[in-house]
């Protein structure tokens, strides 16, 4: 079998890759960092460029792809912490008006978790008693439904969010491996010191590990794969932004690098739609069964 991805595959990811950074380059990110809103004007170019109805059938006006297509989508968008509820608004096309277009922003609860409630249109599935909370993650305001049900979550959600760690985990990884090329200590640069280069072989393992089953996951669009695909990608994304700020040191830990923001989105994501012991069960549970 090959599994590498088709010319048309890798033509989606470059066009999705070239629009978000002409729009959301570390200057946007930044801007949004000091005024959390959403942008309204690129969440309709997200629409247009066809973001949220990619799995749509073409007689519905989307593209007619698969969960293949919307992980190489969603991962993108995870390299580069765009903001938003993207994954509520994508599981709402064809069936909240303008979420296709980008024109509403839908949002959904995990059953407590609930993000910008505040800037969305709608709600998937309805809220019981939302309250806000202070959110970790200064790209992400969030709400906690405090009557929410807790049942069990749409697994294309939670692929989708493990595509999202996937795309912070393969960022982190670059950029530790471009600072440590850049950064010269002792005359050397820091990657030639073992410890170092064995960070960023880590990382490296990690994300290549939580991509082959994100991917195999997206084709076969089984929970319990999803579940594992899920838990190796948070692995990946806060493991690596872990060890991206320990190969830059000091400045990995100051306010003006990047690093911080990736590694309080994974905590987030890690925390929403299938936490690591929801995740374990289930694979517990598909283990015991197979017996």
């Amino acid at each position: 079998m090959d599994f590498r991805l088709t010319d048309d595959q890798r033509a989606l990811r470059a066009g999705v890759r070239a629009l978000l950074a002409a729009r959301f380059g570390r200057e946007a990110l930044r801007a949004a960092v000091a005024e959390p809103r959403l942008d309204r004007a690129l969440w309709r170019e997200l629409g247009a460029a066809g973001f949220f109805s990619l799995r749509l059938p073409e007689e519905e006006g989307g593209a007619g792809l698969g969960l293949p297509e919307a992980v190489l989508v969603f991962e993108e968008a995870g390299r580069v912490l765009l903001p938003g509820p993207l994954v509520a608004t994508h599981l709402a096309a064809g069936t909240v008006p303008g979420a296709v277009t980008g024109e509403s922003v839908v949002t959904a609860s995990d059953g407590a978790l609930v993000p910008w409630l505040d800037a969305a249109d709608a709600v998937l599935g309805g809220l019981t008693d939302p309250r806000p909370v202070r959110s970790l993650d200064p790209l992400t305001p969030l709400h906690r439904d405090t009557g929410g049900s807790g049942g069990p979550p749409d697994p294309v959600a939670v692929l989708l969010t493990a595509a999202e760690q996937l795309g912070t985990a393969a960022r982190t990884t670059d950029m530790a491996v471009r600072y440590a090329r850049e950064r010269v200590q002792f005359g050397r640069p820091i990657g030639s010191f073992q410890a170092v280069a064995h960070s960023c072989a880590d990382m490296l393992l990690r994300t290549e590990t939580a991509r082959a089953a994100v991917y195999a996951a997206a084709v076969t669009a089984d929970p319990v794969e999803i579940a594992g695909a899920k838990l190796l990608a948070d692995e990946a994304a806060v493991g690596g932004a872990r060890e991206c700020l320990q190969v830059f040191g000091g400045t990995g830990f100051t306010w003006e690098a990047d690093v911080h923001l990736h590694l309080k989105r994974a905590w987030l994501r890690a925390a929403m739609w299938l936490t690591a012991a929801d995740a374990e069960e289930l694979q517990a549970q598909a283990l015991a069964s197979a017996r």
